[in-house]
């Protein structure tokens, strides 16, 4: 007898010529996992003319296949509150990392996004009862799906979350922005005031460890623990101290050397996927802060007490290390730094106040980055077709920018820098619209033939200058942030 074919439902109800979702073909075996990633969709569908109708989808890996239930109201926080859980088809393991719109008169037509993501761990799975404990970004602790005597399901929180809200330490909320620098110069030779960092070509992160746990949260504010499995291990390096940890994550070439370009392939990952992308591309946190240690808050500490605590902490294994910082206390050490920073092709160097406390969220004049060459952030607004090799698909794409007032304005389009895996992972990540989110006029020959999408993605191009018509002259796609709010890009000085 033939075997069942568990995605037969699903097929049945998708034209892969139409629909954005993966729609593996008939026929190919399951792909196999450890039955341990969980997603939560958020989708929103229309509704008449102009409402559209909200509803969450749960799906567990299992047995190769995603199985889901649709929760109209969304999982609940807290516990002993049951909330419907429809089950629906199974879906394909390649749907955890889906995230687009499904088009218009198809199956589920509407946008649906990633709301939740990470890792689950089994207690019990029958027919009419499955207990699991979630380790989410939103979702953590133990939930349980179960058959009503009417046959419905109901979705419950079982227990409070294993790890509490409670900071590290008064004062240092998860939720805190991290210290930035402005664009500056070198300090004068004989200025001891000062310390000299490497600036490293990564994303900026922040990690919690509390109880055993750590949680990591870019820049941006999102929560990428399930991204960087590797970092996982970061509390047993700690020897059971809780801290929050400043640092950048990176992805090292064979030289050993931060490779933006390596980093890529990791960013806006959440599936099953990220266990095979980890182990082709493994991360490195560089540590180079120390924000709370214990129940103490060292925000007010001046930046050399914060780096000698971390110095003696030092946490390091070949996936995480605390970076060298050079004090100014001799004459040219600054200027050796940067020689040094170019001649690693590093992107330049951070010099910070030795007095100066931790100030989040801030970008002042105790930090200061110098860099060896020209970034500036962007948002995608859009994009043109390609030709030859790109025909049908991403030619370059539209940038902005957002002025003195908050308007998004256009900045250029850039069309090199991409390999042509870049630009098939950038693709899925773009939602359509109809009209272009940049608030200015824009030229004919840039509007004629552009597809514009909602501007939730940042870019970082290089490039040469800014022109006087606020275009950027001959920029270079380096690579997507997930560490950098699409609010938040403005024109940084050169």
């Amino acid at each position: 007898m033939a075997a069942v074919d568990p995605l037969a439902a699903y097929r049945a109800k998708r034209d892969p010529s139409r629909t954005a979702e993966p729609v593996p073909p008939a026929g190919q075996p399951l792909p196999t996992g450890d039955d341990d990633t969980f997603v939560v969709h958020e989708h929103h569908t229309p509704r008449g003319r102009t409402g559209e109708r909200v509803h969450w989808d749960l799906r567990l890996e299992r047995g190769g296949v995603l199985k889901s239930w649709a929760v109209p109201k969304g999982p609940p926080t807290e516990p002993g509150v049951n909330r419907l859980a429809v089950p629906t088809e199974d879906h394909p393991l390649e749907y955890a990392s889906f995230s687009g719109t499904i088009a218009a008169g198809e199956y589920g037509a509407g946008v649906s996004t990633i709301w939740d993501a990470g890792r689950y761990a089994t207690e019990t799975w029958t027919d009419d009862h499955v207990t699991v404990a979630f380790d989410g970004q939103r979702l953590s602790g133990r939930f349980v799906l179960f058959r009503l005597p009417d046959g419905s399901w109901a979705l419950r929180k079982l227990d409070a979350d294993p790890v509490t809200d409670a900071p590290v330490a008064d004062g240092v909320p998860e939720d805190l922005v991290p210290m930035l620098a402005a664009i500056g110069e070198l300090p004068r030779d004989d200025d001891p005031r000062w310390g000299y960092e490497f600036k490293w070509d990564g994303v900026r992160v922040l990690a919690h460890v509390r109880s055993g746990r750590a949680r990591l949260r870019a820049r941006s504010g999102n929560d990428v623990t399930a991204t960087y499995p590797e970092l996982h291990a970061l509390p047993a390096a700690l020897a059971g101290h809780d801290a929050v940890l400043d640092g950048e994550v990176v992805a090292l070439d064979a030289r050993g050397r931060p490779d933006f370009g390596l980093l890529q392939g990791r960013m806006h990952r959440t599936g099953p996927e990220v266990a095979r992308r980890a182990a082709a591309a493994p991360v490195s946190y560089l540590l180079f802060d120390l924000l709370a240690l214990d129940g103490e808050n060292l925000l007010g500490l001046p930046y050399r007490e914060r780096r000698a605590r971390l110095d003696a902490l030092a946490p390091a294994s070949d996936r995480w290390v605390t970076t060298p910082w050079f004090p100014g206390d001799a004459p040219g050490v600054g200027a050796q730094v940067q020689a040094a920073s170019r001649e690693n092709g590093l992107e330049g160097v951070v010099v910070k106040r030795l007095d100066a406390p931790y100030r989040p969220g801030g970008r002042g004049p105790d930090w200061r980055k110098v860099k060896n060459l020209r970034t500036q952030s962007v948002v995608v607004g859009g994009w043109r077709p390609g030709e030859g090799r790109r025909a049908g698909g991403i030619g370059s794409l539209l940038v902005g920018v957002h002025d003195d007032t908050g308007a998004l304005v256009f900045a250029g389009h850039v069309g090199t820098g991409f390999t042509a895996k870049a630009l098939a992972d950038l693709e899925p990540l773009l939602t359509p619209r109809a009209d272009p989110p940049f608030t200015d006029t824009l030229p004919r020959e840039v509007t004629r033939d552009a597809h514009w999408v909602e501007p939730r993605l940042v870019g970082e191009v290089r490039y040469g200058e800014w022109t006087r018509e606020g275009r950027l002259r001959h920029p270079a796609w380096r690579g997507l942030r997930d560490d950098v709010r699409p609010g938040d890009v403005v024109v940084e000085p050169g």
